[in-house]
């Protein structure tokens, strides 16, 4: 059993001109057209039983659609193997609202993304929303560290993570991208131990520029780091995540597999603390 936390698709009628934007503004080639047809081939093709979509949403006015498109998707998960979260904006209005409709709609998560809103993560707007998914039993995922293409600044540091943790003690966070994207090392120094989980997305093996020969100096972790953080933060904390399309599904499988890893540790990676956060 094979669970990508955090992958991300488009409505078929705007998938190819986002993909393009997104494509333009990172620097990078997507592994997928951004259609839930194209994510589902990957799957196939990869060995992925279930991917977990992750709308961000960039409009306060649009949240209540997006919600209810992602619910639809829901609707087919048993033929599909896609199951999507919801999102919230900052500036939403009645985020309580809101935030009941994502668990009446059967959306088990939401998605946030800082750096997209303009909005520190430790702002009191977000904290009241990261406050109120936990009264009502929801995941909260955030992207956290640099994003490749909107930096800077860092909206999801270090700092505001732990401010969010002490104030609010959200129960289900989940930090993508190992914690915090080009900062792992502190990440290790400081977050580990806390009582949150880390994904793997848009963090392991290489980044697929679009111009190879002329990039910004950024990296994924090593091996070696990627191992030491799993062991630091404890294979149970761990969830396995690619950020398809921006990452290859298959790559990610095989770069798990061949970790230097107990086939426990792999198991919890790739599954068990999925099933656990999702009640599976």
């Amino acid at each position: 059993m094979i669970i990508d936390f955090h992958t991300h698709t488009f409505p078929d009628r705007i998938a190819a001109s986002s993909i393009k934007v997104l494509e333009d503004t990172s620097g990078t080639l997507g592994f997928t057209d951004g259609t839930n047809k194209g994510l589902v081939e990957s799957m196939k093709k990869a060995g992925v039983d279930m991917s977990i979509i992750l709308p961000v949403v960039t409009n306060p006015v649009k949240t209540s659609h997006i919600n209810r498109f992602a619910a639809e998707v829901n609707e087919t998960t048993d033929e599909t193997g896609l199951f999507s979260f919801g999102g919230i904006h900052p500036d939403s209005e009645d985020y309580k609202a809101l935030l009941r409709e994502c668990r009446d709609l059967g959306l088990k998560g939401i998605k946030l993304h800082p750096d997209y809103y303009g909005v520190m993560f430790n702002d009191i707007r977000i904290k009241r929303i990261v406050s109120y998914a936990t009264e009502l039993g929801l995941i909260v995922l955030t992207h956290a560290g640099m994003d490749i293409g909107l930096y800077p600044p860092i909206c999801c540091s270090i700092d505001s993570i732990i401010e969010v943790l002490r104030d609010v003690q959200p129960d289900k966070l989940i930090l993508a991208h190992m914690g915090g994207w080009m900062n792992w090392e502190e990440v290790t120094e400081r977050l580990a131990g806390e009582d949150v989980w880390i994904d793997t997305a848009f963090s392991l093996g290489e980044i697929n520029w679009k111009d190879k020969s002329n990039h910004p100096p950024f990296h994924m972790l090593s091996d070696e780091m990627f191992v030491r953080m799993v062991k630091t933060f404890g294979s149970e904390k761990v969830l396995f995540a690619t950020d398809c399309p921006w990452a290859d599904q298959l790559d990610y499988v095989n770069r798990i597999k061949s970790a230097d890893l107990s086939e426990a540790e792999k198991e919890n990676i790739f599954h068990k603390n999925a099933e656990k956060l999702l009640d599976l």
